[in-house]
């Protein structure tokens, strides 16, 4: 008769591995797919502004959605100080399925009252899609109509880039 210890030794060593992947199988099926809009740079020109320069700023989305979409809202924060100007603003840009689209936004200070240049010299811009809406073309008798068909979800997105500030201009 085999031993107890012997026909033991298996399972105890097969539980763990069972256990561990059916954790892991959970832990796969709680992930959310991926939010079919992106932003996938911020662009900050000039990339190393001095203090108190005036930086034009764009951002380029992708769209893996199968819809186009626009009525995109944004948001930017400056070294984590949100920038009013964005507040109560929609950009109706299209981006066609499958595309990407650049997005001029407003510029904006390197420094300015309120908030002086960093004493480390990073400048961090953070870029949120914070919303979004599918749209439907139509073409009739040589007019066009854009209307809403749905909020796009899983939003909102970010993206920051730190850029490193010149000491003078």
């Amino acid at each position: 008769m085999p031993s107890m210890k012997r026909s033991f030794l298996p399972l105890a060593v097969l539980l763990p591995l069972v256990l561990a992947a059916a954790g892991l199988s959970a832990q796969q099926g709680d992930e959310k797919p991926a939010p079919p809009l992106s932003v996938e740079a911020v662009k900050v020109e000039p990339s190393s502004p001095a203090p108190d320069t005036l930086c034009r700023l764009s951002i380029t989305l992708r769209n893996a959605g199968a819809r186009k979409a626009s009525a995109f809202e944004i948001a930017v924060r400056i070294n984590g100080q949100e920038l009013p100007a964005y507040k109560s603003r929609l950009y109706l840009q299209p981006i066609e399925p499958g595309a990407t689209g650049e997005i001029r936004l407003f510029n904006f200070w390197s420094s300015e009252t309120g908030r002086p240049a960093p004493p480390d010299g990073k400048l961090a811009v953070e870029v949120t899609l914070t919303r979004a809406a599918w749209v439907e073309k139509e073409t009739k008798d040589g007019a066009e109509t854009w209307t809403p068909a749905g909020t796009v979800e899983g939003l909102p997105v970010s993206k920051t880039v730190t850029l490193t500030m010149a000491k003078s201009r």
